[in-house]
């Protein structure tokens, strides 16, 4: 298997179960944006899948910039991950359909009749993670960073991942 795929896998495995992210975009006067976002539940695989409206701010911003950050964060277990990559939207509905949930009604009452109904599709290229339940040393896309320490955390594992397509 090849490190990317590893890092893929790497990925898939920090971020299940985390049902919220915070996506972070650019605006138009070039600051940076962001708001917690529902992960759709499906394996990772070097791209996110978020509900959205076509005319909403996001959509906005991302028409005129495509990057983006997208942060993951399990406090419960001392984990976090934070994802970098680009971000379009996508008017497919044969994937809305495959991704919809009866609980995204509470965000999109018309359900997938609504016309504004989106997704975005993000492909991250890269990213890092810090996992502080874990004591050993981490190597991720030729990259070694040393343990974490910090006030009453155990030492844990820091990488980077690159999750280019």
């Amino acid at each position: 298997m090849d490190e990317q795929m590893k890092d893929i896998e790497q990925v898939a495995d920090l971020i299940r179960g985390i049902r919220v992210a915070m996506l972070t975009s650019v605006d138009a006067d070039g600051e940076l944006h962001s708001r917690p976002m529902a992960t759709q539940d499906i394996d990772f695989d070097g791209t996110l899948w978020f509900f959205t409206a076509a005319d909403s701010e996001k959509a906005d911003e991302l028409g005129r910039d495509a990057r983006v950050a997208v942060s993951y964060a399990d406090e419960r277990v001392s984990r976090y991950v934070s994802l970098s990559g680009a971000a379009r939207v996508v008017r497919d509905r044969e994937k809305m359909r495959a991704l919809w949930k009866p609980l995204l009604k509470a965000w999109f009452p018309k359900g997938l009749e609504d016309p504004e109904l989106a997704l975005l599709e993000v492909t991250i290229t890269g990213g890092e993670y810090w996992d502080a339940p874990s004591s050993r040393l981490v190597r991720l896309a030729g990259m070694v960073k040393g343990a974490l320490t910090g006030s009453g955390m155990p030492a844990g594992e820091h990488g980077h991942v690159d999750v280019h397509h």
